[in-house]
């Protein structure tokens, strides 16, 4: 019997490009697959009672809710991801190649599966990265519309625009008992943050542990000495005021609601609690 392949998209998306999710569907066809189109705008989709495996054409966001559908199912289903997002962190950390027949290849072989323990943040989950401070900020006042034209500039642009009011608050951490206060946090459950860049490269998918990296201090020069040492590829452990530590739990509050973005998306607000949780996905 031929594998049943529920392949989701995102028209919506700003990277969304339907030659390569067509290429996508022929490729897997030409293994032997049954593929079935469905679409993922906004929250969870459905996954199909018939599907064998689910595969994400898109970036971190689209993949964020078919994950959180995958977890919701009931059942054990494998996934994957063919990168055709704005960053793809989460196809990093698998090393999915780009090209539609090797993917394909790679997908349907069922060679290895690797764990990946999702990390619950209030009454959603993700996957890679989440942080609130002033990058969150940013992401709560970019526009989606400027995204879809200009890639990942909307977000310059957005950063820009908030340089001239930049925000500060005291952030309280409790970190499995450990007290810490900050003005911005960044939490890692993969090696990958914006990009090919690291705050944890020690963080791994299939370790249930959380990275964390608490700023004292968010001013614009804190922040920019952290993008330089991300840049470099310098350690963020020697950034002054930066306190790193691993946990299985997180409860973040802030005397206002701050914006929590995980995986490049706006989720929650804080107060906020984070959880590793106990029953990992499967991407083969």
């Amino acid at each position: 019997m031929a594998q049943v392949v529920q392949l989701f998209s995102n028209p919506h998306a700003g990277a969304y490009s339907r030659r390569r999710v067509r290429a996508l569907t022929r490729a897997l066809q030409g293994m032997g697959a049954t593929v079935v189109q469905s679409v993922s705008a906004d929250g969870p989709p459905e996954i199909l009672d018939e599907a064998d495996h689910v595969c994400v054409a898109g970036g971190d966001g689209t993949v964020r809710h078919v994950a959180s559908a995958v977890l919701q199912c009931g059942r054990p289903v494998t996934m994957s991801i063919y990168p055709i997002g704005t960053i793809n962190l989460l196809a990093r950390e698998r090393l999915y190649p780009t090209k539609s027949c090797e993917f394909a290849r790679m997908v349907m072989a069922k060679a290895t599966c690797r764990p990946h323990y999702p990390v619950a943040a209030g009454d959603t989950f993700f996957f890679a990265c989440a942080s609130a401070g002033p990058d969150s900020a940013v992401l709560e006042q970019y526009s989606p519309r400027l995204k879809r034209r200009i890639g990942r500039m909307a977000y310059v642009a957005a950063f820009v625009a908030l340089l001239w009011k930049w925000p500060r608050q005291t952030i309280r951490l409790d970190a499995n008992g450990r007290r810490v206060d900050c003005e911005a946090f960044y939490v890692a459950k993969g090696r990958y943050y914006a990009g090919p860049w690291s705050f944890a490269p020690a963080s791994r998918v299939d370790d249930p542990l959380i990275h964390v990296v608490a700023l004292k201090r968010a001013r614009r020069r804190d922040f920019v000495r952290l993008a330089l040492t991300l840049l470099l590829g310098r350690s963020v452990a020697a950034v002054p005021g930066a306190t790193c530590f691993t946990a299985t739990r997180l409860l973040a509050e802030s005397d206002t609601p701050l914006p929590l973005q995980a995986d490049g998306d706006v989720v929650a607000h804080l107060p906020v609690r984070l959880a590793v949780g106990d029953n990992p996905l499967s991407f083969s």
